[in-house]
């Protein structure tokens, strides 16, 4: 229960207190241009959401006219201009994409009802760059009911709903996104998240990390006001590791990405719902006896390649870390490398978190028709530019699906441009999102309300409790009815009744 703005702290009375991991990598934190021509197409090899090779116009919907919502003057019906959408005039269609998505969401609805008359957040200014989708909407309003302003931009240039995000803008939220931004596009509408007179945020909510990494490089003085970081990507919570080691992360950091709820529900139940439903919209196609390679067999890899097995298809696994090789192996999949099966499988996806998994001889070398996606967050895994020659053609088939044809006439179908498939080509199951905002919004709330010196300038993990208290939030749904411990059980196993049940080493 929430009933006093002591119940919101993470290093409660039963002793948990936040990890601290460091990465080993060594690596230094990525470095972004701070100034771009708006219609510049120079890249640098980066892990930026943003990295495009073709025209980004060409993802919207034919119906949408191609003036830049950039070149608009847009107001919603209370007079205000401060947001950048495609088309406000579809704040109606948004709203309805909500409440259907407030229906999945029973613990951030709950958490809202029963938060807001306290307002824990009231005085938080938060800053994002998220996927902006029904689901990070109610987020969003969740956010605003229990205090917060919220200034908003989109993490992914292409997983932007234009009628969510009008919506919001409807509502009086300043969201600056559409889909099919260019690159300049997207560092412009980060830029007016945060760069406004007489607002500055003091939280920031990330997913990938370049909104932590813009006010680093062009605001860095921000972070004298900014109280924490939650950071929830595989990506960004590697660039910030990568920042505490270095000495250079100026604020707390809560790892929402490592969180037991989302490891396992948003990564794993997730992307084996969701990796079916993207190759589906794009391809048409049937996955019985296909053959596939997984590159990654983490928490998304896992999901994705049970998700393949079930359908019937044949799927082969690679993998660097011998644990989860093993895993796979157990799970009766066989461990290949890339190169071994490269000329006969169907489909190869990845799901690594890495950079040039698939490379430019891998896909010189794949079958005729093979398709090629990426589950992971970042578009460095497959080797897109490399695929940008003047010996190769690109045919655009249909809104996220090229043809790259070769000069022998074999061609490749590449899903996204190499991007996230299951946000850039189709959505992602609204219940399991609701796991991983309730996760950031507590997060938010912890890191607010935490008094000085609780969390130092490091990267944390949340603790057992809070995870054990949002998946209970989320346990009326089914009408599912936890069994209480006797009192003689609890003592017995040297646990509080009330959790947490499991020490912070515990594997699920």
């Amino acid at each position: 229960m929430l009933s006093s703005k002591k119940k919101y702290i993470v290093n409660d009375n039963s002793g948990i207190k936040a990890q601290i991991q460091f990465a080993d990598q060594k690596q230094e934190f990525n470095k972004r241009p701070t100034k771009i021509g708006r219609r510049s197409l120079s890249r640098s090899i980066s892990q930026s959401s943003t990295d495009s090779y073709s025209s980004a116009a060409s993802y919207t919907d034919s119906s949408d006219d191609e003036t830049s919502p950039r070149d608009k003057q847009q107001k919603n019906s209370k007079g205000s201009g401060d947001f950048c959408v495609k088309n406000i005039k579809q704040a109606e269609f948004g709203r309805r994409e909500i409440e259907i998505a407030e229906q999945e969401m029973p613990a951030l609805m709950a958490l809202r009802k029963r938060a807001q008359g306290e307002k824990p957040l009231a005085g938080a200014k938060i800053v994002g760059c998220t996927h902006i989708t029904a689901q990070t909407a109610v987020l969003m309003e969740t956010l605003g009911a229990l205090g917060a302003q919220c200034r908003w931009a989109a993490c992914n240039i292409y997983s932007t709903l234009n009628e969510v995000a009008a919506a919001l803008a409807e509502s009086g939220f300043p969201v600056f996104a559409w889909k099919g931004e260019s690159e300049d596009d997207f560092w412009w509408c980060i830029d007016r998240c945060v760069n406004v007179e007489g607002w500055q945020p003091n939280m920031i909510l990330d997913d990938g990390g370049d909104l932590t990494h813009w006010i680093y490089k062009k605001y860095p003085n921000m972070f004298k006001k900014i109280k924490g970081i939650v950071e929830e990507s595989v990506t960004g919570v590697h660039r910030l590791y990568q920042l505490s080691k270095a000495g250079k992360l100026c604020v707390p950091a809560m790892n929402v990405n490592d969180s037991v709820t989302k490891q396992k529900f948003d990564n794993l139940y997730c992307c084996r719902e969701s990796i079916l439903d993207g190759l589906k919209r794009t391809t048409d196609m049937m996955f019985g006896g296909k053959q596939v390679v997984v590159c990654g067999y983490g928490e998304v890899g896992k999901g994705c390649c049970a998700a393949l097995k079930a359908m019937g298809s044949i799927v082969y696994v690679t993998e660097i870390d011998p644990i989860c090789a093993l895993q796979a192996c157990m799970d009766g999949f066989r461990l290949v490398k890339l190169n071994e099966v490269i000329r006969q499988v169907d489909i190869v996806i990845t799901c690594t978190g890495n950079k040039n998994v698939v490379t430019r001889e891998h896909l010189d070398r794949m079958k005729n028709s093979c398709i090629v996606c990426n589950m992971g967050h970042s578009n460095t895994e497959i080797d897109v530019a490399s695929l940008r020659t003047p010996e190769l053609t690109w045919e655009r088939v249909r809104s996220q699906v090229d043809h790259v044809i070769w000069p022998d006439g074999k061609r490749i179908v590449l899903l996204a441009e190499g991007r996230l498939l299951n946000l850039s080509c189709s959505t992602v199951p609204t219940f399991v999102l609701s796991i991983t905002a309730t996760t950031q919004a507590l997060a938010l709330i912890e890191l607010y309300n935490a008094p000085e010196g609780r969390y130092k300038q490091d990267v944390y993990l949340l603790p057992k409790k809070m995870d054990e208290y949002v998946a209970s939030l989320h346990l009326p749904t089914f009408d599912a009815h936890l069994t209480e411990l006797t009192d003689e059980q609890a003592k017995y196993l040297g646990l509080n009744k009330n959790g947490p049940f499991k020490p912070n080493y515990y594997r699920y």
